[in-house]
């Protein structure tokens, strides 16, 4: 996954990888990501059918 900045509703930098490590080498992979909500506390709720889990991504 990638987070963009954004500046006025219009991107203002680089693309930077956040949330990685789902693909081992070749075909397979350690997790799937297949849908984000935000979560009444900001954070970003990631649902992995390979893993079959539920990530809480947030701020620290």
């Amino acid at each position: 996954m990638i987070f963009v900045p954004f500046n006025d509703g219009k991107p203002s930098g680089p693309a930077e990888d956040f949330l990685t490590g789902y693909i081992k080498e070749g075909d397979e992979v350690y997790g799937r990501p297949v849908g984000v909500a935000v979560a009444k506390d900001g954070s970003l709720l990631v649902a992995d059918d390979a893993g079959n889990t539920i990530w809480k991504v947030s701020k620290q």
